[in-house]
């Protein structure tokens, strides 16, 4: 199995606590998914991010094709982190850190670690070639510009880093 790993840090001028308060709700997903995705959440249960808690949405992520994803929250800490994997989907594996630290001017640090896998074997690894690390490369440039424009605005841009690994395990 191919395991591909996606990180980005973004900070953010505002404080952990009120980032904290947009990210840990289901709701905002939506916010900072592109259009053209056409992301829906199906079911969660309108409470903030919770360890154990499932959601479930639909999206149109290539080509049109309406796919569901189910995801859960293994692993939840208030003001610090949460992790959500990909019970369902279109990914062999989908491992998503978040983590939110204080920085010293107030604002927040934040940082994405992805860990993802596709099926099909050598066909999975063409695709991600050719179509899935440009696709997820447009979605989290597409969430970095719409966090500058929600958290941001009023200040100069902070630099994102992204950086892309490939590993085999």
């Amino acid at each position: 199995m191919k395991l591909y790993k996606i990180a980005t840090v973004q900070y953010v001028n505002a404080s952990v606590e009120e980032c904290w308060d947009f990210f840990s709700s289901p709701k905002n997903l939506q916010t900072i998914t592109l259009d053209n995705m056409n992301f829906e959440i199906q079911d969660f249960d309108e409470k903030r991010m919770y360890h154990g808690q499932i959601i479930t949405y639909t999206l149109r992520p290539l080509f049109g094709i309406k796919i569901s994803w189910v995801t859960e929250i293994t692993a939840c800490k208030e003001n610090q982190y949460f992790i959500d994997v990909q019970r369902f989907g279109p990914y062999k594996l989908w491992h998503h850190k978040h983590f939110f630290e204080r920085t010293p001017d107030g604002g927040t640090k934040m940082t994405d670690i992805v860990h993802y896998a596709l099926p099909l074997g050598i066909f999975g690894r063409i695709m991600n070639t050719l179509i899935v690390k440009n696709k997820l490369k447009t979605i989290f440039d597409f969430r970095h510009n719409k966090i500058e424009e929600l958290f941001n605005s009023k200040s100069q841009p902070k630099i994102i880093q992204i950086n892309a690994e490939q590993k085999s395990i």
